[in-house]
């Protein structure tokens, strides 16, 4: 698979191209500095270097509280917006530069006047709020992280933390994105046909199933369905063969979806459940008698 053809929860990001020019904060772990550059975002701080800057505003760990007053910080420019990449490694500290940065409208060294609303632009990548690893629980998530910096904000503000942008599955923005570079694709192989049917396979119904069928629902070009096929080796599991019934399999008691995506029990419900990828894969070529 080439780089191209892989899409990662913040690859729509190159259709912001309002923001590439902004001061954006940058959130997560690993090289966001980098990726964000690679977006096209050239004018980023991270978490890292602001706390560096400002170093009275992370305060929760008494061992890195600075020993002595700081220096005034001077010539920080005011930051435009926030991008959350992921989840981040020291949680209290990104929650709190973060709703500083959104309080002071950019400038979190500055005394504080009137709250401003609406805040800055607000883009947020990748909302499971859960993920299964090799624990026998699944861990927590981006979405966990977003749960928490949204209740934060609303008990200091009493307000809605608004997004500019939410993206990652189940966002439709990310399966359209992949929809134009699976049609890059085909025209590069020099396929005559158009794409009639395409086929989202995950292994968690509240966001990759969810978000399949509500691009299917969504559709309204040359391409016809978009199936959902759930695989049982992530988040989703049952200890029974693949039942025939998949409504029951895969209804929900509890809705682990984010925020601003409102609970709809058939969004969950795969339109096939496999044991696993290949399965998922055999399936579609069945589907379009390629076995």
């Amino acid at each position: 698979v080439s780089p191209e053809q892989v899409i990662l929860s913040h690859s729509p990001l190159r259709l912001f191209s309002q923001f590439h020019h902004k001061r954006m904060l940058v959130a997560g772990q690993g090289p966001v500095e980098e990726n964000a550059h690679n977006l096209g975002f050239n004018n980023v701080v991270t978490i890292e270097a602001l706390r560096k800057a400002y170093p009275l505003l992370d305060m929760v760990d008494q061992s890195r509280r600075p020993k002595e007053l700081p220096p005034p910080t001077t010539g920080f420019p005011t930051i435009e917006g926030v991008i959350l990449f992921g989840e981040p490694v020291r949680w209290e500290t990104s929650l709190q530069l973060i709703i500083d940065v959104l309080l002071s409208n950019g400038n979190p060294g500055a005394e504080p006047q009137d709250i401003p609303y609406p805040h800055l632009p607000v883009l947020a990548c990748n909302m499971d709020l859960l993920w299964m690893a090799e624990a026998k629980m699944p861990r927590f998530g981006h979405g966990t992280f977003l749960l928490c910096l949204e209740n934060i904000y609303k008990k200091v503000t009493g307000r809605e933390l608004k997004y500019e942008a939410l993206i990652g599955k189940p966002s439709t923005v990310t399966y359209r994105y992949a929809e134009y570079l699976i049609k890059e694709q085909a025209e590069k192989q020099g396929w005559k046909s158009p794409i009639r049917r395409l086929y989202a396979v995950g292994d968690n119904p509240m966001s990759d199933i969810y978000g399949a069928n509500l691009y299917n629902n969504y559709l309204n070009n040359s391409v016809e369905s978009c199936e959902s096929i759930l695989v049982c080796t992530g988040v989703y599991r049952h200890n029974a063969d693949v039942p025939s019934n998949t409504e029951e399999c895969t209804t929900e008691t509890v809705f682990h979806g984010h925020r601003d995506f409102c609970f709809d029990p058939s969004l969950v419900e795969a339109s096939y459940v496999v044991q696993d990828v290949n399965d998922a894969v055999q399936l579609a070529f069945k589907k379009e008698n390629w076995s």
